[in-house]
């Protein structure tokens, strides 16, 4: 990449900076997409001739984007300028691509631009709803209070999806240490007892017949087997990655026995909290279901979202096109049928965002209960299986051995 500078106009203003970019050509695209006419354009570093490690450079995390929104509410909320937060904010920054956007920021506003227009430039850091609270706070006149909001949303809507992971970490280890153990008993455990068996013949239950069978075939495959499930779990992931089978997955995840209903729960937690904030915020329904779209991070539940929307813009109510999505209770619904009726929309979604991840709190915690019962029935039916299939022919052994004594 190099380092060019640039000099041009902006709404009929002078403004000029610093761009990366591979060439002279990408750089007046990138002006051209900020609506600034070029007028000068010089190379001042050249491409870096060596290997390109940019990919290793980590993107900012939930936290780091807490802590900036945390950071800037503080700071205009003392009255200091945006510029002069950011370049504070670049200097104690440790993520290098935010430290690295900051910095393209700061060029951004020093040319007369916007915090919201130079955030979009960086749509891998900043999200939709992001950037849409940030120009309100700048239409309103009340910065801090926008970042106020960020943060407190992000930190709750971190909360909520930590709940998430911990309610699908226990099921998913529950069923990997299954399948594990089933194969480690076929492949290692039944086979030391297939010769003793074998001297059975005929005589041997059914269980024993088709333990010595699985076995076998364990065994035999073993390659084949690890080789299956290897590829079937890679093809699984780059499928999930592609927007049908990200679309087809997250549908299925809302179905899931038991953490189904958790899942559904906390996203429909992250989409009340998200569309509250909008709306605190006072921007148009129409706005703020296309950025909730990006907040509840469910292709499935997006695209339900995207149809209210639609529905909005035939000319139906907010609540009826709630209802015709069918994401939501009955109780749900008629705390939005009120909060559209008073305009207090805002408040009536943040109590909905409450109801949802109290309940979704009060579920993570009961999960462990719910699946242990299941737990203890699939240990059991394989702990009965071996009794049968192995202690039963040592037992007919014993007693016949007992019998020649006699």
């Amino acid at each position: 990449m190099g380092v060019f500078r640039y000099q041009g106009r902006s709404d009929g203003r002078p403004v000029a900076g610093v761009i990366n970019a591979p060439n002279v050509d990408a750089v007046v695209e990138q002006l051209f997409n900020r609506r600034i006419e070029p007028l000068d354009i010089q190379e001042v570093a050249a491409p870096d001739a060596g290997i390109d490690l940019e990919f290793l450079v980590e993107w900012p995390t939930d936290d780091d984007r807490i802590l900036f929104a945390r950071q800037m509410y503080t700071l205009t909320k003392s009255g200091v300028s945006l510029i002069r937060s950011l370049q504070g904010l670049v200097e104690s920054a440790i993520n290098k691509k935010l430290k690295q956007a900051m910095t393209r920021m700061i060029e951004d506003l020093q040319g007369g631009r916007e915090l919201s227009v130079a955030m979009a430039e960086h749509p891998k850091i900043f999200d939709r709803l992001f950037i849409r609270i940030v120009r309100m706070g700048e239409e309103t006149g009340r910065m801090d209070e926008s970042f106020k909001q960020l943060y407190q949303y992000m930190e709750v809507d971190k909360n909520t999806r930590r709940q998430i992971k911990s309610a699908l970490r226990y099921p998913t280890f529950v069923v990997i240490a299954i399948i594990v153990a089933m194969f480690v008993v076929n492949y290692f455990v039944i086979p030391n007892f297939v010769g003793m068996f074998s001297k059975m013949g005929s005589d041997l239950p059914v269980a024993t017949r088709v333990l010595m069978g699985t076995s076998a075939f364990v065994k035999q495959y073993a390659a084949f087997i690890l080789a299956g499930f290897g590829g079937g779990f890679y093809g699984f992931v780059v499928y999930v990655k592609t927007p049908a089978g990200r679309l087809w997955w997250d549908k299925v995840r809302l179905n899931l026995p038991i953490v189904g209903s958790i899942i559904t729960r906390a996203t429909l937690a992250r989409y009340a909290r998200a569309f509250s904030m909008g709306s605190k915020a006072g921007l148009p329904v129409i706005q703020i279901l296309a950025a909730v779209e990006e907040a509840v991070d469910n292709a499935f539940m997006a695209q339900r979202i995207a149809g209210m929307r639609e529905g909005i813009e035939r000319g139906e109510s907010l609540t009826q096109a709630a209802y015709n999505s069918g994401l939501f209770t009955p109780l749900v619904m008629q705390m939005m049928a009120v909060g559209e009726e008073t305009g207090g929309m805002d408040e009536m979604m943040a109590e909905v965002a409450e109801f949802y991840e109290r309940e979704v709190e009060y579920e993570v915690k009961g999960l462990s209960s719910a699946i242990e019962p299941i737990l203890l029935i699939v240990i059991g039916a394989m702990v009965l299986v071996l009794a049968l299939g192995i202690f039963m022919p040592m037992w007919d052994m014993s007693s016949a051995a007992m019998k020649k004594k006699h």
